[in-house]
Formats: C-alpha cells, sequence, structure tokens
C-alpha cells in the first residue's frame, strides 16, 4: 500500500494505491479492520503518499463506527473547525419563544461578533418573529414521450391518478408524504415536481426513493412514458434556480423585526433612513444590476455556519442561502425582514446525527425528532432565519457607519497577512 513521498509528487506515471498487487482496496478496508484501525491505516497511506502529516486530522475523539456507509467514504479522520456562539437573541413565532444561542462553525473572524450584534440589536427592540410558511421537499422525475401530443395526454393522466402516485410513493417512508405534484412541459418531455412533507429529516434521500417507487408505477400503467432521471433539475437541489425562488424548497421562512430608533443609534450607530436607502441601493439596485439571483447582503454567512456546526448538507447553501431583504422606515424606526425561499435543513438523520452536531443542535433545544413530527426542523427554521437576519441588519450597519474594514482588521486579520 506503500509509496514513498518522492514518487508520489514527481508527477511519474505511477500505479494508485488501491492498485497496488496484494493490497486491499482503500476503499474496502473497513470489511478487515475496524472503522478506527480502517481509517488510521489509510491515513497513514495518505501521510506516505503525500508527505504531509495528519495528525490532527486523526486526533478526533469521535467514533469512527458511527461514520462508515452513513457520512462518509475512505474516512481518515476528522476535520476540526472552531465552533463559537452568537446570542442570545428573542425570537418567537409558531415553535419558538425564547431566547437562543446559537451554534456557528466557521474560520472567517468577525463574522460571529458581527451576527452577535445584530442581535443584540434585534433582542433590545423586542425581538424577531419568524413564520414557516411552507414546508415541501421537491423531486422533479423527468420524463419523454414521443410527441407533445403525449406529453400533454400524460399530464391529464397523472392528475387523475393522483391516488395511486401517491400510495406508490408513501410505501416507501414512513413520515414522508406527497402533498403536491406540478408538472411542467417542454416540447415531448415533462417534469413532475413532487412535493413531500419529511417529518423533521431534510429529506432529499426520502423523497428520492419516494420518487423512484411513484416513476415505477408510473411507467408500469402509462407505457407511452420513459423515465429519464428521477431527478430532472427542476427540483432543484444545490443549484440556484427561479423555480426555488418562486415556489420553496424545503422550508420558506420569513423574520421580522422593528428595530427601535434608540437601538439604531446607540447599538448599530446609524438610522432607519440610512439603512433603509443603503438597502435598497446595495441589496436591491445592485444585486439587479449584477444580475443576481440574490436580494441579501450576507445571507451564506450565517446559514453556512450553522450548517457546520449542526451536520446540514453544506452544499445546499447555495439555495438555501437564496434571501430577500426588506427594509422600511416607520418614523424614526426600522422594519427589517428576510424571506428565505428554500431553506433546506433538518435535525435528524444525515450529518445531524453525529455526536458534535447534535450537540450543537440541542444548544437550541431542537436535537432529534419533534413532537409533534416536523417541530424541531421548523423550530430551528426560525431560529436560522432570525439569525440571518441579524447578519443582514449589522451589516448594513457596518457599512453604513464605515466601520467594515475596521471590524475585520480588528478581528478577522492574520497577522501575517497584510
Amino acid at each position: 500500500m506503500a509509496h514513498s513521498p518522492k514518487s508520489a509528487r514527481s508527477g511519474r506515471e505511477r500505479k494508485p494505491a488501491d492498485e497496488t498487487p496484494g493490497s486491499i482496496p482503500m476503499h474496502r478496508l473497513e470489511e478487515h479492520f475496524s472503522p478506527g484501525e480502517a481509517a488510521a491505516k489509510r491515513r497513514s497511506m495518505i501521510e506516505k503518499l503525500t508527505g504531509s502529516s495528519l495528525k490532527s486530522v486523526g486526533s478526533s475523539g469521535l467514533d469512527y463506527s458511527g461514520i462508515v456507509n452513513k457520512n462518509a467514504e475512505n474516512v481518515i479522520g476528522f476535520m476540526q473547525m472552531p465552533l463559537g456562539i452568537a446570542g442570545p437573541i428573542s425570537v418567537r413565532g409558531s415553535y419558538t419563544n425564547g431566547e437562543f444561542y446559537v451554534p456557528m462553525a466557521t474560520t472567517e473572524g468577525a463574522l460571529i461578533a458581527s451576527i452577535n450584534r445584530g442581535m443584540k440589536a434585534i433582542t433590545l427592540s423586542g425581538g424577531a418573529y419568524s413564520v414557516v410558511t411552507k414546508d415541501l421537499m421537491t423531486r422533479a422525475p423527468l420524463f419523454e414521450f414521443k410527441s407533445a401530443g403525449d406529453a400533454v395526454e400524460f399530464v391529464a393522466w397523472a392528475e387523475s391518478n393522483w391516488k395511486g402516485i401517491t400510495a406508490a410513493a408513501e410505501s416507501t417512508t414512513t413520515h414522508g408524504r406527497l402533498k403536491e405534484m406540478l408538472p411542467f412541459i417542454m416540447g415531448n418531455n415533462v417534469w413532475l415536481r413532487l412535493g413531500f412533507s419529511t417529518g423533521d429529516a431534510m429529506g432529499m434521500n426520502m423523497a428520492t426513493m419516494a420518487s423512484e417507487a411513484a416513476c415505477s408505477f408510473i411507467e408500469e400503467n402509462f407505457p407511452k412514458g420513459h423515465m429519464v432521471t428521477v431527478s430532472g433539475n427542476m427540483c432543484s437541489d444545490k443549484k440556484e434556480s427561479g423555480v426555488n425562488s418562486l415556489l420553496g424548497r424545503g422550508k420558506t421562512v420569513i423574520s421580522e423585526a422593528l428595530i427601535t430608533e434608540s437601538v439604531l443609534g446607540n447599538v448599530l450607530k446609524s438610522n432607519a433612513q440610512g439603512l433603509h436607502n443603503l438597502n435598497m441601493k446595495k441589496n436591491f439596485l445592485g444585486s439587479a444590476r449584477a444580475l443576481s439571483g440574490k436580494f441579501s447582503g450576507h445571507s451564506a454567512n450565517a446559514i453556512a455556519a450553522i450548517f457546520a456546526a449542526t451536520g446540514q448538507d453544506i452544499a445546499q447553501v447555495v439555495e438555501s442561502s437564496g434571501c430577500f431583504t426588506l427594509t422600511e422606515p416607520r418614523g424614526s424606526d426600522l422594519y427589517i425582514s428576510v424571506t428565505l425561499p428554500s431553506l433546506e435543513i433538518g435535525t435528524v438523520g444525515g450529518g445531524s446525527s453525529l455526536p458534535t452536531q447534535r450537540e450543537a443542535l440541542s444548544i437550541m433545544g431542537v436535537s432529534g425528532g419533534g413532537n409533534p413530527a416536523g417541530s424541531n426542523a421548523s423550530k430551528f427554521a426560525e431560529i436560522i432565519s432570525a439569525a440571518v437576519l441579524a447578519g443582514e441588519l449589522n451589516l448594513l450597519a457596518a457599512q453604513f457607519s464605515r466601520d467594515l474594514g475596521k471590524a475585520h482588521g480588528r478581528l478577522g486579520r492574520n497577522s501575517g497577512a497584510r
């Protein structure tokens, strides 16, 4: 299994480690060793191949057996990030009513401090109100037909066979329920955008397996059609899209607050009219001129840090961070809201089941399944949206007072970088 660091870096052709005669393929080490031993052997091999030291990567006390076939393959250790806390922030909504501390994993200095100041301003002004307005995870199978006429006929058939499609989809899941089916036709192709309620799980795998079962039922009962793929990009997963912005995916959630004149002046060193003008010129005119689909300052910052801390699917930051930040002067006070059309999160399954991520979720009181099912994930969504609101508010204030660079220079600048 071993190669010298020199040969690994020389650029000469060599056999991959998995192809060395008599060796065990790297991805099959768990068949011969315990998960921890397999990771250690794999890590040692990578150290020899690359000449690097992975001492820190291997120093975690986490249990390797909980990772195999669940969260990652070819495991060599754990990547560690600083975990900080922002808050408390006062949030009330359908699932929240209290003050919450929000865990955030990041390597960007000044980020947590920035969101923390926004949370302080919101809490001193009476808190944020958050509400989930829609909650469906989507998958969009693509079917092809010989003609547009067949495609139109299929859409009518699918709508009249809703019960059969639903029964087939729900046969694969205990918690998932098919709630919505929206057809989109292009020529002789049809996308069926299926929307599922998924309880406290983010539900991507649940929706995929249910959609596959639904597609099998469709092909058996409407033989004119052929499923090209279970995911035809009208879902739309892990990419920015207009359909998610318009129709939502995962949880559509809104958070709002009214920031008082005294807090604007004393905490944020700003005023209502100035922040509103900046928001309109920056987040709406600037985004429109840039042809951006996101009309916010830095919503991805808060979402990525919370996702990393709580075991969410990091790639879904792409669509989850789509955000509309609105402001309105109300006298000398400032109304501010954020709308997140497609926040894709869960409190069970995936990375949320890892020990450290589960502990991070427990800080907010949302670890595991809720009672009733789905309540923990909805509560989590309301807290995340309030954190995004805090980040948006503070960024506007920092740019208005021209303190953005100063804050990063003080908190986020490596002494070696000038």
